[in-house]
């Protein structure tokens, strides 16, 4: 340890004195932020080394990409800005792509990157690692603010703070140039300096006339369907949520990050009916919910447009995301909790519970549907294929509800989403709005280390290489994660063949890699799993045991399918289909 980071003040005859690394240290603890996720390196070594020394948390990574997500899946997990510390340059764009995907995806985060010095930077002068990482930032965060005096350090990162928390949560950027951490200041005038963040999210109260056009639009409706996002989960409104649903009586579907707000198995739960139910609503309330490409913009025939106009209620905290696909027919703008209540409130005990025909033909797809993937589930091919190696998952999930699931790839992630069942709040975490891969062994790691919760990371092999090396991170730090990768040998599938010779197709990876020796290389546990009994043993153990985990499930390499169920969006798979 260098002796600058051995000294919390510097004691003179006049006064005492604190430095920039201290005043950062402090400002967070103020603020009840007590674990940074990221990578040392010049000039932020002795900031991980003074923060442990104070009492934080400092879990150190072999990407920033990867502390970053970690960062970004704490923040949705506990309404607090998750802070990832990266070096300059290099190591900040690293972090800069969990920066974007937090920002889109509505997760409070905050990334901290050290910085060369202004004078340099902006004359060009080739400093090391040098680069205008302020600008570079802008574009892909709410806010971003550089920090150049110590006595404002409290003031940069309060206002970091309630940036990422307050409307639309999301990502922010703080740039601290290497010299401001060595600036020193007087202790009490640092302590001073020092902010803590009153009420950084607000409630938003809506405003009564939108409630009643909304219920009015409600009441109107014939075949009402409420929609639940992440947005939802991320509210905490839980329990009003689920009044409102119960009180009205209207069938509900949630995204996938929302799974869970009302057990799956819920009666009212209408994802076994999907298609069905987003065809034939004539009112839609969206809760937390963006009419983005995973609900085809609102748009074409999954929503049934040539059956006519639908209707429109949109919860939300921005008013410029209102119309933003279609019309919204009764805006709703306000925090979520709040909106929710609000319209609780308006529901009487004279509300007329939806007509027997809508739920009842709803119930009759959601029991076919059932029933049929129920028959799927239960066969037992060998290899496994993605259905029967899911079932597995499906039931220790069951049978551990308070387990958090990770959940990224393709075909792996599409019929997971279907297969696995939720049965509490806040317990998905998957690629999200963007669709991103990478944030496996992230979000596993944060989520462990934030909850103290078993964690289950459902990975393709093609979404477990992009964060891969992190299992060692998982073990480093004894961390409560099981990870089973479906290995069918490639993107996709692990068939594909290079019609020229020479080189293997581009979606096709080693054959038969042992994945589980990566875990084992660090002192985890890996397992071999080529049958639905060989994964049940070894998912079992792994939760029982609470100890880093990676099993390698060996699935049929011709199961899966290009895209999972979004083929159209490789152009020529869609000519192919024509």
């Amino acid at each position: 340890m260098s002796a600058v980071a051995e000294k919390a003040v510097t004691t003179t005859d006049e006064s005492v004195t604190t430095d920039g690394f201290h005043l950062l240290i402090d400002a967070l603890k103020l603020n009840d932020i007590d674990t940074i996720f990221g990578l040392p390196g010049i000039p932020i070594t002795d900031l991980t080394r003074m923060a442990q020394v104070e009492g934080m948390r400092v879990i150190s990574f072999r990407h920033e990409q990867h502390a970053g997500n970690a960062a970004a899946a704490a923040g949705y997990l506990t309404q607090k800005p998750g802070i990832c510390l990266t070096v300059s340059a290099p190591g900040f764009l690293n972090g800069l792509t969990a920066l974007a995907n937090a920002t889109v995806n509505c997760f409070p985060m905050i990334l901290i990157s050290g910085s060369s010095e202004r004078e340099i930077v902006d004359l060009a002068q080739g400093d090391y690692e040098e680069m205008d990482q302020l600008n570079a930032a802008k574009p892909f965060c709410k806010a971003a603010f550089r920090v150049l005096h110590a006595q404002d350090i409290g003031i940069g990162v309060a206002r970091a703070i309630r940036s990422a928390l307050s409307g639309r949560p999301g990502g922010v950027y703080l740039d601290l140039p290497a010299k401001l951490f060595s600036q020193t200041m007087e202790a009490a005038a640092g302590r001073n300096s020092l902010v803590k963040v009153i009420d950084a999210a607000p409630r938003q109260i809506p405003a009564p006339e939108a409630v009643k056009r909304a219920l009015d639009v409600l009441k109107g409706a014939k075949r009402p369907l409420i929609l639940l996002g992440k947005g939802a989960s991320y509210a905490q409104a839980d329990t009003e949520i689920r009044a409102l649903i119960e009180k009205t009586g209207i069938p509900y579907l949630p995204m996938s990050m929302a799974k869970g707000l009302l057990p799956d198995t819920h009666a009212q739960s209408a994802s076994a009916a999907r298609s069905y139910v987003l065809a034939e609503a004539d009112v839609v309330v969206l809760v937390g919910a963006r009419l983005n490409w995973l609900l085809s913009h609102g748009k074409g025939k999954t929503w049934g447009q040539d059956k006519g106009a639908k209707k429109f209620i949109q919860i939300d905290i921005a008013p410029t995301e209102i119309d933003s696909n279609v019309p919204i027919a009764a805006p709703l703008i306000g925090d979520i909790g709040s909106c929710v209540s609000a319209l609780l409130a308006g529901v009487g005990s004279s509300w007329a519970k939806p007509d027997t025909q809508w739920t009842g033909a709803i119930a009759e797809r959601k029991d076919k549907n059932l029933t049929k993937m129920a028959e799927t589930l239960a066969k037992t091919p060998s290899p496994m294929n993605f259905h029967s190696a899911l079932a597995v998952v499906r039931d220790i999930v069951k049978a551990n509800p308070e387990a958090i699931v990770v959940n990224e790839g393709a075909n792996t992630l599409d019929f997971a989403r279907s297969i696995v069942d939720m049965y509490q709040p806040r317990k998905r975490l998957d690629s999200g709005t963007w669709g991103i891969m990478g944030i496996g062994m992230g979000f596993a790691v944060g989520a462990a280390v934030i909850t103290g919760k078993p964690v289950i990371a459902i990975e393709g092999d093609s979404a477990f290489g992009f964060s891969g090396m992190e299992v060692e991170t998982i073990c480093r730090y004894n961390l409560p994660v099981c990870v089973v990768v479906f290995n069918n040998n490639g993107i996709y599938k692990g068939t594909d063949v290079n019609p020229r010779g020479g080189d293997v197709a581009p979606t096709v990876f080693v054959k038969n890699a042992r994945y589980d020796m990566m875990m084992q290389a660090f002192g985890g546990v890996g397992a071999h799993a080529t049958t639905a009994d060989e994964l049940r043993k070894a998912m079992l153990e792994a939760v029982a045991s609470g100890k880093p985990t990676l099993i390698n499930a060996v699935i049929d390499e011709t199961a899966g399918t290009e895209s999972g169920r979004i083929t159209s969006l490789n152009p020529q798979s869609k000519a192919n289909k024509k």
